[in-house]
């Protein structure tokens, strides 16, 4: 998935969850908009080098919207907005191979009480094998070390509905599917945070014991563009 252009800047501080004060490499300030309503555990310390899109939109309040942040030695999407895309790029690419040779594909699909981010079709001849599949996408970005990364990195009831949600799917005969896509450049594996949100973990082990697949990818981020390319494992 191409980006649009990109600036660089240095962070000054991540405030009311959505703003952000930036410098400019000339030294100008701006405030950005911060798609992101996680906690950026490690994405968020003054000084960062960061990166951000900007549009012309006369109707909105700010200009630029933070996109990237180096970590280290990682580059790392911190704009949340850009996970349903990418992975919607990379199934109707076929990259993802467990969820290949779909029929049809719907984005936010209501299932209960939730909205899950795309159900799949497929035309089976097959009566034993489900033909629609729910899937949920979860945007990775917390750093566990040793090239493990975290999901989440606060607290989620909303996630933890999810969850009940594809468990639900699962039992009414569907195939329920979740896939963790991360926004680091440096993840080798994916696994819980049971540190931050033990509920969470306990709920996703449940949900693949109920059945539901649980999936995990990784690729490549640079300034220009994010793409998914292989699939790592997610530890328990």
């Amino acid at each position: 998935m191409k980006l649009p252009p990109l600036i660089r800047g240095q962070l000054v501080k991540r405030y009311k969850r959505f703003l952000a004060d930036i410098l400019l490499e000339g030294g100008e300030p701006i405030t950005a908009h911060v798609a992101n309503p996680g906690a950026m555990t490690g994405l968020a310390a003054p000084g960062s080098e960061v990166y951000m899109s900007q549009s012309d939109d006369p109707r909105r309040k700010l200009r630029h919207s933070w996109e990237l942040v180096r970590a280290g030695r990682a580059l790392v999407c911190v704009n949340t907005a850009r996970a349903n895309p990418l992975v919607e790029e990379a199934l109707r690419s076929g990259a993802i191979a467990e969820l290949a040779g779909f029929s049809a594909l719907r984005r936010e699909v209501p299932y209960g009480d939730s909205r899950l981010d795309f159900e799949l079709l497929f035309d089976d001849a097959d009566p034993s094998t489900p033909t629609r599949c729910l899937v949920e996408v979860k945007q990775v970005t917390l750093d566990l070390g040793d090239g493990e990364s975290g999901f989440p990195d606060a607290v989620t009831q909303r996630g933890a509905r999810h969850l009940r949600e594809l468990i639900s799917a699962r039992r009414a005969g569907h195939r329920a599917v979740l896939l963790f896509c991360s926004g680091r450049s440096d993840t080798e594996a994916v696994r819980p945070a049971a540190h931050i949100d033990r509920a969470y973990a306990e709920g996703l082990r449940e949900a693949h014991t109920a059945g539901v697949e649980v999936l995990a990818y990784a690729g490549r981020i640079t300034q220009r563009a994010l793409t998914l390319t292989r699939r790592v494992p997610v530890r328990w």
